[in-house]
C-alpha cells in the first residue's frame, strides 16, 4: 500500500499529527467491484441493537466515545451509493424551480430565464467538482465549512459556518409554511393552515430520529419522485409545443416558439439580472454532496460519481423543463402574480401547464410533487444545518454542546436546536405578520449561498496551489475536478457577477421603489442584500475572537484527517475501467 510521505505545515485549526482515514477496505475483489471502507467510525454503531442503531433505545442517545478512527469525523458512513447519486442528482429540487420560477419567468421572460439557469447551472458544474475533489481528499465533518477554514482563513471559515448554519435554520420554518399553503390548493381554506404545520413538523422529527439514514432514503425516494415529475414533464411539454395536446386545452395546434420570440427578456437588463436570485435560491442545496460524502459508505466509487450526475441534472432537469416553460406559458401571464413568499402553488408554471392543456388531474399530481419537494428541503435543512452546527462546535466556533454526536451517529443537540425552530413556522398563520416575519428571515439566507459557492471555488484554488508549493503531484489526488482551477475561477467569477447582479437590482428594483422613484428604499434594500452585512460581521467578529495569522499557501496543512488511499486498489479500479468495452467506457466517463 502507497502512503503519501510528504508532510505539510499545520495551521492551528487542526492537529499537526496525520491520522489517515482509509478509502478502501483489504479486499482485493473491492477494488475492482464494489469499494467499501475500513468502518472505523462504525465500530461503536455496530455494537448496538438494531433498534439502537435506528435511534430508538435509551442506549443510542448516549454521547459516542472518541476513538482513533473518529477523530476527525464522528458521523456515521453508512449511507449508501444510492441514497449518494439521488441526493446529487435530485435533492436540491424544490419549490425554488416548481414555483419560484414563475415570478422569474413574469420579471425576466422565457430567455432571461433560461440563460440565468445556465450560468448559475455552469457555475454549480465547478462548484460540485470542486467539492468532491477535496471532500473525497478530507472525510471531515462540516463539509465546505471546514475546508474554507483550512485551506482560505480560519475566520472566513467561522464567516461561512454560521452563514451556512443560518441559511438551512431560517429555511426549515419557511418550507414548513410553504407546505401547508401548498395543501391549500385543494383544501381552499377550509382547514387551518396551522394543522398541516404540525402535521409536516412531526413528520420531520419522526424522520430526523433515524438520522442520516432517515434523511438518505427519504431523500432517495423524494428525488426519485421528483426527477419522475421532470421527466413526465419534459415528455409532455415536447408534445404540447408541436400541437398534440387534447383538443380542450390550449396546445392542440403547433404552439412553436412564438412566446420567446415575442417577450424573451422583458424589462431589459434589469429584468435579466433580477432572475438570477431565483435560479440561485433553486440550485441552494447541491453543495449538500459534500456533507453527506462524510457520511458515505464507499466514497472513492460513489463521489465522482455524483458529481457527474450533478451535470445531468442541470441539463435534463432544469435547463429542459425550463425551456417547455418558456414556451408553453407567457411571461405576461396574470396567473403568475400569485408567487409570494409563500409561494403560492397556484402560480407554479408547471401546474398551469397542466390546466391549460385541459389535462385533467394533472395539476394535482404537480402540486402533490410540490409538497414532497418542499418537505424534503426542509429535512435538507435539518440535516445541513445540524452538521454545521456540530463542525462549528467542533473546531471552538459554538457552543461545546453542539458537539454531542451519538451513539447512533446523530448530532445530537444540533438536530434538536434546528427542529426547534420549525415552531416558527406557526408565526405563519397569520398572512400579514407572517410573511412580514419571513421575508426578513430570507433575507438573511437570501444571498448565503453565493458566498457559499464562491468560498468553495476560493478553497479549492488555494488547495491547489499549496499542493503544487509543497511539492505533491496531481498523481496523488484520486478524482480531480473536470474542469481544474480554471474552472474554479470560472466558479468564482460568477459568483461575483452574480452577486453584484444581485445588489444592482437590490437598488433599481423591477418595477421602481416603493416611493415610485427608481432606486429602493433602506428596508427593500436590506430585504435583498441582509446576508451580505450579517457574513462581514460574522468574519469580522472571528477574526476579532481567535486572532488567526495570515494563512500563507506555505502554511496550509495538507496531511490532517486526510484520507488514507490504497493506490493499488485504486489503479486496479482504473484499469478495470479502462479495459472496459467502448459503450462501458462512455458510461463510466459520462455518469
Amino acid at each position: 500500500m502507497e502512503k503519501d510521505t510528504h508532510s505539510g505545515s499545520s495551521d492551528k485549526a487542526f492537529d499537526a499529527k496525520a491520522v489517515p482515514v482509509p478509502a478502501y477496505g483489504t479486499d482485493h475483489e473491492a477494488a475492482v467491484g464494489t469499494i467499501h471502507v475500513d468502518g472505523s467510525n462504525n465500530e461503536d454503531y455496530y455494537k448496538l441493537s438494531f433498534w439502537g442503531r435506528m435511534g430508538l433505545t435509551a442506549e443510542s442517545f448516549k454521547r459516542r466515545p472518541d476513538n482513533d478512527g473518529n477523530k476527525h469525523n464522528k458521523l456515521n458512513q453508512t449511507m449508501k451509493s444510492r441514497h449518494l447519486h439521488m441526493i446529487a442528482i435530485g435533492g436540491s429540487i424544490g419549490a425554488g424551480l416548481f414555483v419560484g420560477t414563475g415570478s422569474a419567468l413574469r420579471r425576466g421572460g422565457p430567455a432571461a430565464l433560461l440563460i440565468d439557469y445556465m450560468i448559475i447551472g455552469v457555475m454549480m458544474f465547478n462548484v460540485v467538482f470542486a467539492l468532491g475533489e477535496m471532500s473525497l481528499l478530507y472525510p471531515v465533518s462540516g463539509g465546505f465549512y471546514t475546508l474554507v477554514s483550512r485551506f482560505v482563513d480560519p475566520s472566513w471559515g467561522f464567516a461561512m459556518g454560521w452563514n451556512y448554519f443560518l441559511q438551512w435554520f431560517f429555511i426549515l420554518p419557511f418550507e414548513i409554511v410553504v407546505a401547508s399553503f401548498t395543501i391549500n390548493y385543494w383544501t381552499q381554506g377550509s382547514v387551518n393552515p396551522g394543522v398541516w404545520m404540525a402535521v409536516f413538523l412531526i413528520a420531520l422529527i419522526f424522520i430526523s430520529v433515524f438520522g442520516t439514514l432517515g434523511y438518505a432514503e427519504e431523500e432517495f425516494w423524494s428525488s426519485f419522485l421528483k426527477l419522475t415529475a421532470i421527466v413526465t414533464f419534459i415528455v409532455i411539454g415536447l408534445v404540447l409545443v408541436l400541437g398534440g395536446g387534447p383538443s380542450n386545452g390550449q396546445y392542440s395546434e403547433f404552439w412553436g416558439g412564438k412566446l420567446i420570440a415575442e417577450n424573451g427578456f422583458k424589462n431589459g437588463f434589469k429584468g435579466f439580472c433580477s432572475v438570477f436570485v431565483t435560479a440561485a435560491f433553486a440550485f441552494a442545496g447541491t453543495e449538500l454532496i459534500g456533507l453527506a460524502a462524510s457520511e458515505s459508505k464507499t466514497p472513492l466509487q460513489t463521489l465522482p460519481s455524483a458529481c457527474k450526475q450533478v451535470f445531468w441534472r442541470i441539463t435534463l432537469f432544469y435547463i429542459l423543463s425550463l425551456l417547455f416553460v418558456g414556451l408553453l406559458v407567457s411571461a405576461d401571464d396574470e396567473n403568475l402574480i400569485g408567487g409570494n413568499a409563500f409561494a403560492n402553488s397556484q402560480a407554479s408554471p408547471f401546474v398551469l401547464v397542466g390546466k391549460y392543456a385541459g389535462l385533467k388531474g394533472y395539476d394535482h399530481f404537480i402540486n402533490a410533487v410540490i409538497v414532497v419537494s418542499v418537505i424534503s428541503i426542509g429535512l435538507s435543512g435539518v440535516y445541513g444545518g445540524s452538521r454545521t452546527l456540530t463542525a462549528l462546535a467542533e473546531q471552538g466556533y459554538a457552543p461545546k454542546v453542539f458537539a454531542y454526536v451519538d451513539r447512533s451517529g446523530r448530532p445530537l443537540y444540533s438536530t434538536i436546536i434546528v427542529l426547534a425552530m420549525g415552531f416558527l413556522a406557526f408565526a405563519g398563520t397569520e398572512p400579514e405578520s407572517g410573511q412580514k416575519l419571513f421575508d426578513w428571515l430570507l433575507s438573511i439566507s437570501g444571498l448565503a449561498a453565493l458566498f457559499t459557492w464562491g468560498s468553495i471555488c476560493l478553497a479549492h484554488i488555494r488547495f491547489r496551489m499549496a499542493w503544487k508549493r509543497q511539492g505533491r503531484t496531481m498523481d496523488e489526488i484520486p478524482f480531480k475536478a473536470a474542469l481544474g482551477v480554471p474552472g474554479s475561477y470560472i466558479g468564482l467569477i460568477l459568483s461575483v457577477l452574480v452577486f453584484i447582479a444581485q445588489m444592482y437590482v437590490a437598488i433599481w428594483p423591477v418595477g421602481g421603489g416603493p416611493d415610485g422613484g427608481e432606486l429602493n428604499d433602506a428596508e427593500g434594500f436590506f430585504m435583498n442584500c441582509l446576508a451580505f452585512p450579517v457574513v462581514i460581521a460574522f468574519w469580522i467578529g472571528g477574526y476579532i475572537w481567535k486572532r488567526p495569522a495570515f494563512l500563507t499557501i506555505d502554511k496550509i496543512d495538507l496531511d490532517s484527517g486526510r484520507r488514507e488511499i490504497d493506490w493499488e486498489l485504486h489503479r486496479a479500479m482504473e484499469a478495470k475501467r479502462a479495459n472496459a468495452s467502448l459503450p462501458m467506457r462512455i458510461v463510466y466517463k459520462m455518469f
